[in-house]
């Protein structure tokens, strides 16, 4: 193997100082994790394990790996998604912080399948996955390096769908904690962070006012109550899409519209996608949009907009500002598409907030911990996150904020832990 295959594959070195400067401006929001990085420092719990970590190569996830190789971990760094890398941040990880680390903004599929090939080819224990195309590589192509996996941990809904396709097969080689479930992870991190993150990654690639605008939203999971909340924050009339009755039941008591894609297609002027799943908005869909309908995905992956049928639908596709495609169909609408249907926070924007990535990624560096520590006694299995550590990480976020709250009584623990005090 070549010295740029073992080291990494960047783009620009001389970014590093730049990479380096954002990464502490990351840091200061991210007390949680800057905690445990302190005492992974100090007692060395990962000594010796070799990591994959396959995440968005931005600010929040350098602080992340930074805490890992702190712990004692031999770690490497690849991209999750070909355009969420952060030039600066992979130059600095590389070239300040010495970990190898493949990631280039905007790089091809094929520059992508080879740096998952090239970075996984260490044989790494323990992979930190996000889309889990990791786990897919080690269940396919190489299998190999499977004996010498103990675990996983995955950060994302399109993760852990894909690894619970795997269980349910009674095909998964190894134990992954699912870190997305934890409530310290989806109810902020999907909620606020996806929330904000989105909006914000629509609002700086078209500088629109999204105040009276008619936002679609497809999918009423964590993520989707995040977009929406935050579009209606802004002003925005929001429309909701589901094919679940609870969620879609929850949306209209939270005061929104909910119809079919088909219905929503005509009235939106910003569509959102946000499901996991793939073919969300279609052909029938486009055929009825208004022009200059916008839109924009916050899923994982680049399929649940169907670009590639729009794309042979139009007549011609121009470029209107960076991460802003116009499709023009042969009726004259035009159908505008953000950083090419791939996730918009993290394409035309920095993704979630520090803050917000300090529990997410708090969550993966303790589950690594209890990997290490448990790996011998848990199963080829999905596991939650641990109550202990989803309590730890709250209490520790509390703290930073400077929030304090009650403690039960001896009183009041004899009273939940008995079924004979009632009425008084």
């Amino acid at each position: 193997m070549s010295n740029r295959q073992q080291d990494g594959d960047i783009a620009n070195a001389d970014l590093a100082r730049e990479g380096v400067v954002r990464i502490e401006w990351a840091e200061r929001e991210m007390p949680v994790l800057r905690g445990i990085r302190e005492r992974f420092n100090a007692d060395k719990p990962l000594a010796g394990v070799k990591i994959l970590a396959c995440l968005h190569v931005t600010t929040e996830t350098a602080n992340l790996v930074l805490a890992l190789k702190d712990g004692g971990a031999d770690i490497r760094l690849c991209a999750s998604n070909p355009l969420s890398t952060q030039d600066d941040v992979a130059a600095a990880m590389r070239h300040a912080y010495d970990v190898p680390t493949w990631a280039i903004s905007g790089e091809s599929t094929e520059t992508y399948s080879r740096h998952l090939a090239e970075a996984i080819s260490f044989g790494p224990n323990i992979t930190v996955d996000d889309g889990a195309d990791l786990v897919a590589l080690l269940h396919t192509d190489r299998r190999d390096l499977l004996t010498n996996i103990i675990g996983g941990t995955e950060e994302t809904t399109t993760g852990i769908t894909r690894d619970k396709a795997l269980e349910n097969e009674g095909n998964l080689q190894f134990p992954i904690i699912g870190v997305n479930d934890a409530s310290t992870k989806h109810f902020f991190d999907n909620r606020y962070g996806t929330g904000q993150s989105t909006l914000d990654g629509i609002i700086r690639a078209t500088n629109i006012l999204i105040a009276g605008k008619t936002v679609v939203v497809c999918g009423y999971g964590w993520c989707g109550k995040g977009v929406a909340m935050r579009a209606q924050g802004l002003g925005a009339n929001v429309i909701v899409t589901e094919i679940q009755p609870v969620p879609a039941l929850e949306a209209v008591m939270d005061g929104y519209r909910v119809m079919p894609i088909e219905a929503a297609a005509a009235i939106g002027d910003i569509f959102v996608t946000v499901t996991g799943n793939r073919d969300v908005i279609t052909t029938d869909a486009f055929t009825h949009m208004k022009d200059g309908a916008i839109l924009a995905n916050s899923g994982h992956f680049d399929v649940e907009v169907d670009v590639k049928s729009l794309r042979g639908m139009a007549e011609s596709v121009r470029n209107l500002r960076p991460f802003v495609e116009e499709y023009v169909m042969p009726d004259g609408r035009g159908l505008v598409v953000l950083a090419e249907g791939r996730a918009v926070n993290l394409g035309a924007a920095e993704g979630h907030p520090a803050s917000v990535m300090d529990m997410s990624f708090a969550n993966q560096a303790l589950a690594v911990e209890y990997l290490v520590n448990q790996h011998q006694s848990l199963e080829n299995l999905i596991y939650p996150v641990p109550s202990e550590i989803d309590n730890e990480i709250a209490m520790l976020k509390l703290t930073s904020m400077g929030v304090s709250i009650d403690r039960l009584s001896e009183q009041q623990e004899e009273y939940l832990s008995s079924w004979q005090a009632g009425t008084e």
